[in-house]
């Protein structure tokens, strides 16, 4: 029986500390203003809260931290054909938060802004995401295709969606099988895939695989398919053929 991720449990935590933080200004507020009234005469200044509370030294806020299961990395392509592939790959970051999580997600481009040719993926923290690094070249990927039209209709919510499967290790105990995500932007359609090590591990790669479909929301009716890099680097995406399909 699925339980609550620490992602999700994470976004309550953030929001009542804010409501807190807010709260507790808003009473030191309306306790200055109500010193200025009874002594608007006085020719000795009270210190603020905030004053007070500096002169006293630092007060220290604690945010109880949300540690994720696994230590992450954020990837970006931009195509530029006057470059080897790999010099069109940058690190951005890492974070093993949830917090750090969304301060990233926060502060990037989101994927339906980017130009064509760009990518976003996010890895463990160790894996490349090439076909060439030792723990993907034995795996495969579960593929998304989308029409040009959802780009600004569901392609953000469908690559939030992916990622928080990804550090919120959705796939229970098939979660190890996981090494990371990409999302595609392309002027004939974009695309978002799940990488996973080995593509060999039928009973793994199918539960993810369905797993994956749900949390996507898409229909019965629409067909993902699992494609080995082995065979999609030999051939085109087009011509690559689906070792499994959900």
């Amino acid at each position: 029986m699925a339980t609550t991720s620490p992602v999700r449990e994470a976004e309550g935590e953030i929001l009542k500390w804010e409501k807190a933080k807010e709260l507790e200004e808003e009473e030191a507020a309306a306790a200055r203003a109500s010193m200025r009234e009874e002594a608007p005469n006085c020719s000795t200044a009270v210190p603020s809260p905030r004053r007070k509370a500096w002169n006293e030294g630092p007060v220290e806020v604690k945010l109880e931290l949300h540690l994720l299961q696994s230590r992450w990395a954020l990837w970006f392509f931009k195509n530029d054909r006057s470059r080897a592939w790999q010099d069109n790959l940058h690190l951005v970051t890492k974070f093993d938060t949830v917090e750090d999580f969304w301060a990233m997600y926060s502060h990037i481009q989101l994927a339906s802004k980017l130009s064509s040719g760009c990518d976003y993926a996010l890895f463990k923290d160790g894996i490349e995401p090439m076909w060439e690094d030792a723990r993907n070249k034995r795996g495969g990927r579960w593929l998304v295709s989308l029409a040009k039209q959802q780009r600004h209709i569901e392609l953000d919510r469908l690559w939030l969606e992916t990622l928080l499967c990804l550090i919120g290790e959705s796939f229970e105990e098939y979660s190890r099988e996981v090494c990371g995500a990409v999302i595609n932007i392309r002027t004939k359609g974009d695309k978002i895939a799940v990488w996973t090590r080995e593509a060999e591990n039928q009973t793994g790669v199918l539960y993810i695989g369905r797993v994956y479909k749900e949390r996507l929301g898409l229909s019965i009716k629409t067909i993902i398919g699992y494609q080995a890099h082995a065979d999609t680097a030999t051939k085109s995406n087009t011509l690559a053929k689906n070792k499994f399909v959900v």
